[in-house]
């Protein structure tokens, strides 16, 4: 693990729970985020870029 992935925090979607650095598989989590409330926050980010993603379609 890089030395710089030890300062992040990530979304475990799997567990719900968050993780300083990246510590299961890549393909559980979300991130990085560079605090820990931003990495909470990981579905309700989700949901905000697919709503402008969506938005954005249909312009």
């Amino acid at each position: 693990m890089a030395e710089h992935d030890t300062q992040h925090w990530w979304y475990n979607h799997k567990t719900g729970e968050v993780e300083h650095g990246p510590q299961s598989l890549g393909s559980d989590r979300d991130g990085p985020y560079a605090t820990e409330a931003d990495a909470r926050r990981a579905p309700e980010i989700a949901r905000e870029h697919a709503r402008a993603w969506a938005a954005d379609e249909e312009e």
